[in-house]
């Protein structure tokens, strides 16, 4: 099974670690400004949120800027991260709200 490592996204992304950072593949939580919650993967979780906040990120994301990062999971491969991803996506939102809430 894959191991994932756990983030407080409160806790600023490091400058120092941006080249450690694109190695890497997370799969993330957004609020939308509308109060709901987007789930998606990356292998680079700043550049796709900044993606986010300039309207070229997630169709669904788009009409609901500005969001923020309230999740995010570290893993070793894309599969592992993508497939976290549709296992998130099919919890329910209380669910969701409860893995957010553990790691704040």
């Amino acid at each position: 099974t894959a191991s994932a490592v756990l983030h407080n996204p409160d806790m600023e992304l490091q400058s120092k670690d941006k080249g450690l950072m694109a190695n890497k593949n997370y799969t993330y939580i957004l609020r939308c400004c509308d109060n709901t919650l987007y789930t998606g993967w990356t292998n680079n979780i700043e550049k796709r949120l900044k993606a986010h906040n300039n309207g070229k990120g997630a169709k669904y994301t788009r009409p609901r800027l500005p969001v923020s990062l309230v999740y995010y999971e570290t893993f070793k491969t894309k599969e592992e991260a993508m497939q976290r991803e549709w296992e998130i996506k099919h919890l329910s939102r209380k669910k969701k709200l409860k893995l957010i809430d553990m790691k704040s």
